[in-house]
Formats: structure tokens, C-alpha cells, sequence
């Protein structure tokens, strides 16, 4: 497969500094030379851009960074657009906010290749908030509100040229949900599977039932990895950490059933926050990660025959 890697610096809608240094250490810590063990034809372009900054004022007053955050999703969105039209796009954050340009950036490919876009958002919060809704202020917690098309976001986020339809998105691992999050994802339809359910049901079967809408469509997977989707205990590279989060295998596991799915066309790897690890290890993690996702494997097993290219 041809992948190309872009790195999106984004650390303003975080709340603390740092991961504007997560596309580096995801580099440093072999990325591109794990997928071209894999035999991935690999290419880094680089560094994505913002658009060019325009004043901004909003009446929640606690919202911080909304005009850069606002030009790095044009940015971001153009650039996702323009690479997915040849390759598999993997985007190394950044915060989360890098969503809110990469989803939609691909919402639009996908609409002009005639295919549904669905999304798997593996992350501790489901980053739901609205402009009105967040409280922190942090942009890091609205992408996949805004790339879902709900309200609020007109003339302070660029034009939404198409939305992904919230019933075509699955969040994994949910532990940290504010009130207004949890009623606009059940008016939404979002499909939330949150900690307790994957306690009691086990990751395979939500994952595979997910999986299945998604080939039965013919659609489309964009899958966006938060670091904080892991548990603390073995990625601590996280300004949000919350414990309980997914164990080492049932983060493979899910990168593993992804692989064979054949279904994944663009990855997120999101808020690695360098200067809260520990001597690069949730860095080589998250490589760890991605390598399973892209077929690295113990035993030989047969991949579906789904086609995740546009």
C-alpha cells in the first residue's frame, strides 16, 4: 500500500504545550521504517500549514486559540483532501482539534468517490463539545462535533463542504464524558461504546459488529487513535490522562482486527505529548500501533478482501 505521512504541530487546542512535538517523536521513533518493513511504499511530505489567520470573536468567552485553531483546520482539512486522492493518509498530531480537519478534509474525498466515510474514534473523551457547549475552552474537545456537521460552528470554523453522518461513527473506549457531550451524542445517534461496555462485552464483538455496517455500506474508514484511548499505566505521554483505559493487547487486538478488516483508508495518530514520556516509550507504542494496524502480525491469518482506498 502507498502511505504518505503529514505531520500537523498543533498544540493550541490542548491545555498544556507539548504536542507540537508528537510528529517528531513518532518519526524518531521509527514510523516510516516500520511500515516499509511491512512493505508500505512510504513517503513523509512533511509539515502541514495553516491557513492564513483571520480575527475572531466568539460569546463563550472561555474558548481559547479559535482563530488558529480555525486556520489549522483549513489547513489541515485541504491538505487531507488533496493526499487521499492516491494513497493512505496517516496525519501525526498534534492535539485532537487535527481532526476536526482531517475528517472533514476525507468526508469530502469520500462524497466525491461516491463511497460513505465512517469513523472509529478510540479516545478517552469523545470530543463532542460545541463552540457554546465547551467549558474548558480547549479546541481539542469539538473535531468530531464539527465534522459531524452539528450546530454552532458557522462562521468561526471554514464551510463544512459535506458531514460525516454521526450514525457512521463508532467512540471507543469513552471513560470522560461531559453532560452536554452524552445528550447530544445519544440525539446524534453516535454509536458509544464506552468502558463499562467493553468490560462486560468484551472489545472483539463491539468492534466487529461496527466493522461489519461499515463493509456492508462498501464505506470508508478513517480510524483516529488518541493516545489517551490507552491506559496511563503503559502510554503516560498524555496531557489528559485518565485511568482505565484500553490494556496493551486490547489496543493490538484492535488494530489487529482493523488490519484484517481490509477496511482502514486514513489514520489519526493524536495527542503524544513527548515531554510527559518516558525516554520515548508511548512514542514507540504508538508505532507499535500503527505497525499492527498495517499487517505486522504473530501468526499469518487471511485479510478480507474490502478495499480502504478511494
Amino acid at each position: 500500500m502507498d502511505c504518505k505521512i503529514l505531520g500537523a504541530p498543533v498544540q493550541d487546542g490542548a491545555g498544556r504545550m507539548g504536542c507540537e512535538m508528537g510528529p517528531s517523536a513518532l518519526r524518531t521513533a521509527g514510523l516510516a521504517g516500520a511500515l516499509r518493513e511491512l512493505g508500505h511504499q512510504v513517503a513523509d511530505l512533511g509539515t502541514i500549514l495553516p491557513a492564513t489567520v483571520r480575527p475572531l470573536a466568539h460569546g463563550n468567552l472561555a474558548l481559547k486559540a479559535l482563530p488558529e485553531i480555525s486556520a489549522w483546520t483549513a489547513g489541515i482539512a485541504e491538505a487531507a483532501y488533496d493526499v487521499s486522492a492516491d494513497a493512505m493518509p496517516i496525519f501525526l498530531g498534534g492535539d485532537h482539534s487535527i481532526s476536526a480537519g482531517t475528517v472533514s478534509g476525507l468526508a469530502r474525498r469520500a462524497a466525491e468517490a461516491g463511497r460513505p466515510l465512517f469513523v472509529l474514534w478510540l479516545d478517552a473523551h469523545p470530543d463532542f463539545h460545541t463552540l457554546d457547549t465547551t467549558a474548558s475552552g480547549n479546541l481539542h474537545g469539538v473535531p468530531l462535533a464539527y465534522a459531524s456537521g452539528q450546530p454552532g460552528f458557522d462562521g468561526y470554523f471554514p464551510d463544512l463542504p459535506v458531514a460525516v453522518d454521526p450514525k457512521r461513527i463508532c467512540a471507543m473506549g469513552l471513560r470522560s464524558v461531559d453532560p452536554a457531550e452524552r445528550e447530544a451524542l445519544n440525539q446524534a445517534g453516535v454509536t458509544v461504546h464506552d468502558m463499562r461496555a467493553i468490560d462486560e462485552h468484551g472489545i472483539a464483538p463491539l468492534l466487529r459488529a461496527f466493522l461489519a455496517r461499515v463493509a456492508a455500506q462498501d464505506g470508508l474508514l478513517h480510524v483516529s487513535l488518541d493516545v489517551d484511548f490507552l491506559d496511563p499505566s503503559i502510554a503516560p505521554a498524555v496531557g489528559t490522562t485518565v485511568p482505565g483505559g484500553a490494556t496493551l493487547r486490547e489496543a493490538h487486538l484492535v488494530m489487529e482486527m482493523l488490519s484484517d478488516s481490509g477496511l482502514v483508508s486514513s489514520l489519526d495518530l493524536v495527542e503524544l505529548n513527548p515531554f510527559l514520556d518516558e525516554r520515548g516509550r508511548t512514542a514507540t507504542l504508538m508505532v507499535d500501533l500503527t505497525a499492527s494496524l498495517m499487517g505486522r502480525r504473530i501468526m499469518d491469518r487471511p485479510t478480507l478482501s474490502h478495499s480502504g482506498s478511494f
